[in-house]
């Protein structure tokens, strides 16, 4: 039995993916191809969107899973979340590879369960974790404790990218790298409501101010449909962009991305 994430298969708009000991079929609308393998479509749990989103069944609160060198907690989120997007982990080494033998102070925003941040926290970053969720910085705090990096150099914080962001352009406070994955659409506690197609140039205006004189990298990446990686790019003011992808039998499509590197 596999202890690790892996995509089994993909089509008819839902893909289906092994979570450790779990098979897990979720809707996917890019997948618009026929399943490759139709006999493998036997999941221990499915996440149907409509009409409000649910699971047909629950399965063990959480379990680990161990993928791309680190260790996750994974479970079912009430949006059909497991706590794992796999299409970033191409990002890990090359983010890693833009500190190395350099001290670097990073900003992940919208950080979600961590993954970015342990990636960095291991290669000696000194990483600053935020999201509105105070749910998910617990998740990721519990994976830092499962990679053995709770007494890394992490800040966690709860916050609101926009305020924290002006904030620190305020106390002068200064990072070699910023990540940012913003969502489509968000509400935060006091009602602020963010909308990427109007927010993201104002945010990545803030991140811009954010960087010390000396950076490392900036990456941005999103699941928006519209939004594509060109689009990005031309956000992030050069650089190198894509599509985050799933290796499968069928590679899957999982948004866009921009990157640069500043060395």
């Amino acid at each position: 039995m596999t202890n690790s994430y892996q995509l089994i298969d993909s089509g008819e708009g839902e893909k289906l993916e092994q979570f450790g000991k779990h098979l897990i079929a979720r809707p996917c609308a890019q997948a618009l191809w026929p399943k490759s393998h139709p006999e493998k479509w036997t999941p221990d749990s499915t996440f149907t969107r409509d009409p409000d989103g649910h699971w047909d069944k629950k399965l063990t609160s959480q379990w680990t899973i161990e993928f791309s060198g680190l260790k996750f907690l994974v479970k079912q989120t009430d949006f059909g979340h497991m706590g794992l997007f796999p299409e970033h982990a191409g990002h890990w080494d090359w983010m890693q590879k833009c500190i190395q033998g350099k001290d670097a102070r990073v900003l992940n925003l919208f950080a979600y369960s961590g993954a970015a941040t342990l990636a960095l926290a291991k290669a000696g970053a000194k990483v600053t974790h935020l999201d509105a969720s105070k749910g998910m910085v617990d998740w990721a705090r519990e994976n830092a404790k499962l990679n053995q990096l709770e007494d890394a150099p992490v800040r966690w914080i709860v916050d609101d990218a926009m305020k924290f962001l002006r904030r620190e352009i305020k106390r002068e406070s200064f990072y070699e790298g910023v990540i940012l994955d913003p969502p489509s659409f968000g509400r935060g506690k006091q009602g602020q409501v963010f909308k990427i197609e109007d927010d993201l140039p104002e945010l990545l205006a803030l991140c811009k101010e954010v960087l010390s004189d000396t950076p490392l990298f900036t990456l941005l990446s999103c699941h928006t449909p519209g939004i594509t990686p060109l689009v990005l790019r031309h956000m992030l003011g050069g650089g190198e962009c894509g599509e985050m992808t799933i290796p499968g039998p069928l590679d899957l499509p999982c948004g866009s991305f921009a990157r640069r590197s500043y060395a």
